[in-house]
């Protein structure tokens, strides 16, 4: 089983296309020979179509170079794609896909809705070295979904994915497509288009299974259940190890247990979110600091960089986060989870209690007493200050709970206590990093090793955070601003 991220865009063709020469734009500088594919693709789903509904297709494709079972959902702009060898049943997706969607379906059985087969005539986009930048596909698609009535269509298409060129080269393409009479496909895939009216027109948002009971009409409802959303949504992808999965899986669960305090809804949920929040925490953290010790090590001129501080650095921060890559998936297929995807999918349902713009005033103004406090102290000041950012970062989420609602006003306060809350983590990410830089430059001191860069690294991230500490009064003076907050107290 493997998972790449496709990056790529569609177009619709009228009769009559012509290709045009793409040599020449941008970095293109030869356009290789056509390669022709007769690919057979079946398509997954369940009878109320919930994959199609969230940006999700499951198919079973022959022919090509990449014959096999993939599944395919959002990551970000782009689409994560997992891939698993075709097996000897061809009407049974594969237990190791079904796992990666399981709580999305749930019981639901997942049977074909549709047959897609493809002419694809692939031509490369080549770089003056011969690498490959991206590859264009003319396709003429053939599609029939059974029903009372088979339906079949037939269209042709266009599709630029990228492979070894910057997305910039999507841009230069799109303009050569455009000016030749392409435009952007108005549906998000294939199966889209196949399934017509069965699927929202033109739904460009994913959505979750629906809840059996109709979602109440609140702001706070429509909050809770956009969460729910995005943990099922993103599931898939964490257990495929997206890294951008992770991170909007953990940002979910992170608004719930805000939203769950400010509103005093189901207290007790609060330690299981905490639960799967701390697994993804264990992932997406050390991707994050990976990320940032590394940009420091390259910036720095390579003299000052003795012995093997990359390696080391990424030698414990990769043990680290495959042990909590191991305890995620864990957690992923475990009773707790379902039982909590349960809860989750019933919280949209509760009811708050009291006016929400006060609750949402009391969590802003409880964010600035934090901030206040940690300026005050003269012990324990960095943990203080990850509190107040903790709580700046619970009061956004309250403001967000009434942004539709409210508008420009709340959106501008968004703005600004994010701002606060990011200049807060800033110092914080530079604490996080001098701990480690510390560690490794005393066990290196011990081994016998010089400890020299450690030491570079560990001032510059102390620079780092004094540089975002010294920020701290202008952005809060921003978020604190009467004018961005005098719609809370109308």
């Amino acid at each position: 089983m493997g998972t790449s991220t496709e990056i790529e865009r569609k177009y619709e063709v009228p009769n009559g296309f012509q290709l045009p020469d793409l040599a020449g734009v941008a970095s293109v500088t030869g356009v290789g020979d056509p390669a022709e594919h007769s690919l057979d693709a079946t398509y997954f789903d369940t009878p109320g179509l919930t994959l199609a509904k969230n940006r999700m297709t499951l198919r079973r494709r022959t022919g090509g170079h990449d014959a096999g079972w993939h599944l395919k959902r959002p990551a970000g702009a782009d689409r994560s794609e997992t891939r698993v060898p075709l097996g000897k049943n061809p009407k049974s997706p594969p237990g190791a896909v079904v796992k990666q969607i399981r709580d999305l379906v749930g019981g639901d059985v997942l049977a074909p809705v549709a047959r897609i087969r493809t002419r694809r005539v692939e031509r490369p986009l080549r770089a003056a070295d011969g690498a490959v930048l991206a590859l264009v596909a003319d396709d003429v698609v053939t599609s029939e979904t059974p029903g009372d009535v088979a339906l079949v269509q037939r269209w042709r298409e266009i599709e630029v994915e990228l492979v070894d060129g910057p997305r910039t080269l999507l841009d230069a393409v799109d303009r050569a497509l455009r000016a030749a009479g392409a435009r952007p496909a108005r549906d998000v895939s294939k199966l889209a288009r196949a399934l017509g009216d069965r699927l929202p027109k033109r739904e460009k948002e994913p959505t979750a299974k629906p809840e059996q009971r109709p979602l109440p009409d609140t702001p706070l409802a429509r909050y809770l259940d956009a969460q729910r959303a995005a943990i099922a949504q993103h599931e898939p992808g964490v257990r495929a190890g997206d890294p951008e999965s992770v991170h909007k899986m953990r940002v979910a669960t992170r608004r719930l247990r805000s939203t769950l305090k400010t509103f005093k809804l189901k207290a007790e949920l609060d330690a299981e979110l905490k639960w799967l929040a701390d697994r993804l925490g264990a992932v997406r953290d050390g991707d994050v600091l990976t990320e940032r010790l590394h940009a420091a090590i390259d910036a720095l001129p390579p003299e000052n960089v003795v012995g093997p501080v990359k390696a080391r650095i990424r030698g414990t921060l990769a043990a680290q986060t495959a042990k909590g890559r191991e305890e995620l998936n864990a957690a992923l297929d475990s009773d707790r989870f379902r039982r909590l995807v349960a809860a989750v999918t019933a919280l949209p349902h509760a009811n708050g209690t009291g006016d929400p713009r006060t609750r949402v005033r009391k969590a802003v103004r409880r964010a600035d007493r934090r901030l206040d406090a940690a300026r005050r102290a003269r012990r324990d000041r960095d943990e203080r200050l990850h509190d107040a950012r903790k709580a700046y970062k619970r009061a956004r989420y309250a403001v967000e709970v009434l942004e539709p609602a409210a508008g420009k006003p709340a959106s501008r306060l968004v703005e600004r206590l994010t701002e606060l809350q990011d200049t807060l983590g800033a110092h914080q990410d530079s604490i996080v990093a001098g701990k480690l830089l510390r560690q490794h430059g005393m066990r290196a001191h011990a081994a016998g090793e010089n400890a020299f860069t450690y030491g570079i690294l560990l001032a510059e991230q102390r620079h780092a955070g004094e540089r975002s500490l010294a920020e701290v009064p202008r952005v809060s003076r921003r978020a604190g601003s009467a004018k961005v907050r005098k719609w809370l107290t109308r």
